[in-house]
């Protein structure tokens, strides 16, 4: 049996990029912040608590009680209860799953039991929000600790989008409008429920990795530019990808003057990208696919395309989690494959095909900071309070915000991808 993420990090801490990682994550719950293991660069905007909260009880038990609490209430729950578990969860957690995909996978599972009363989302805030606007009226769902939030997702704050869009509309005010909208929002799975909302009421769209191409492509059929974020990695590989030149895919801030950029720059452009990344695939770098490819001749690399363009471009090939997964699964035995992307993905994927070698790009052991708030020990707490009546936990989208999300959602999920 292979070693698991968590077990690697709390038997030798060092070898990880915050050695606080090998502690409970309740000791981090009410500190603002994402959690060791964050980037430095993270901006922390104001306000972000999201309090997580675990009785001192559950944070005391041993780990085959967490484990054999979490198997007895799954049982007495039965098909009342279904467990969503994002790629990027530990191990010790995403057993438990009744199904395990990228966003778009989930979003899709979600919708095929609609019988049960709870949803569990073993995942991160954005994505309990949208499970919540894409469930009925009577489920409910659970965030098993709530501060598990996304630094990408706190990048782009519904304020900020709004003042950007007010200046785009008064620059393109005088474009003729008759057959094509001047600009059409499309906002990233990892965004607040308010910004999916927003790109509801504007015409807009939601993302994924998985379906980005074919959502760029609904766009412009609507619209001359698209306002796309908050990642800026996810926007501009896809752009490029479409053909469209880097110099036609400018970054807009909505903190400085005129966005930061000249009008000129801002009416010939086919993409706008907004200044967000992901902690995670920011770590990985060209010098790493070189030193793969010097390591290992032969070495095939696929990489996350929420990478910066030049790893993507030194990559043999780039994808979404889902993406990534397959593309090893059609490798053949004795294949040595580099993966850029969460760490406890990549082990999974190195346990499941033992006849190839799968390593991380980053020799650094990072997990995704805020997944990793998930614990064994926040699943065992809330199933009990089902067990015991008691909904802990819940996440609710106020209806005027669930309405306008939903209309964009619901695009995206028929913006299926090509093959898919």
């Amino acid at each position: 049996m292979s070693t698991s993420v968590h077990e690697t990090i709390t038997a030798a801490p060092a070898a990880s990029c915050d050695a606080e990682l090998a502690e409970g994550p309740w000791v981090f719950d009410l500190v603002p912040g994402y959690g060791p293991g964050a980037s430095e660069d993270d901006v922390i905007p104001t306000p972000v608590v999201r309090p997580g909260q675990l009785p001192v009880a559950y944070q005391q038990m041993s780990d085959d009680e967490l484990h054999a609490r979490i198997r007895a209430a799954k049982e007495t729950l039965g098909d009342r209860l279904v467990i969503l578990g994002h790629f990027y969860q530990r191990d010790e957690v995403v057993q438990y799953a009744d199904f395990v995909g990228d966003s778009f996978q989930l979003a899709n599972a979600a919708l095929t039991k609609p019988d049960a009363e709870t949803i569990v989302f073993c995942g991160v805030h954005f994505m309990a929000e949208t499970a919540d606007i894409l469930a009925r009226p009577e489920q409910h769902v659970i965030l098993p600790n709530l501060a598990a939030g996304c630094s990408m997702a706190d990048m782009a704050d519904e304020d900020s989008v709004e003042a950007a869009w007010e200046e785009l509309m008064e620059l393109y005010a005088d474009e003729d409008q008759s057959e094509l909208a001047s600009v059409i929002p499309v906002t990233y799975m990892n965004s607040s429920a308010a910004l999916k909302a927003f790109c509801g009421r504007h015409g807009g769209i939601v993302c994924t990795s998985s379906n980005a191409s074919t959502v760029l492509e609904w766009a412009f059929e609507r619209g001359r530019r698209v306002l796309f974020f908050p990642d800026q990695h996810l926007g501009r590989n896809t752009g490029k990808a479409m053909g469209v030149p880097e110099e036609l895919m400018p970054m807009v801030n909505a903190r400085k003057p005129g966005l930061g950029q000249d009008p000129q720059t801002l009416l010939d452009a086919k993409v706008l990208l907004w200044p967000g990344f992901c902690s995670v695939h920011k770590r990985f770098t060209v010098a790493q696919v070189e030193q793969a490819r010097a390591d290992h001749p032969g070495v095939k690399v696929i990489v996350h395309p929420e990478c910066p363009m030049p790893v993507v471009d030194a990559a043999d090939a780039s994808g979404s989690t889902d993406a990534i997964r397959r593309f090893v699964a059609a490798s053949s035995p004795g294949d040595v494959i580099a993966i850029g992307t969460e760490v406890n993905m990549v082990n999974r994927l190195a346990a499941e095909y033992p006849d190839r070698t799968i390593f991380c790009l980053d020799p650094v052991v990072c997990p995704c900071s805020t997944m990793y708030r998930i614990h064994p020990g926040y699943l065992a707490w809330t199933l009990d309070g089902l067990v015991e009546g008691e909904v802990r936990n819940e996440i609710v989208v106020p209806d005027e915000i669930a309405t306008d999300a939903k209309i964009a959602l619901d695009r995206m999920l028929a913006a299926r991808p090509k093959g898919a």
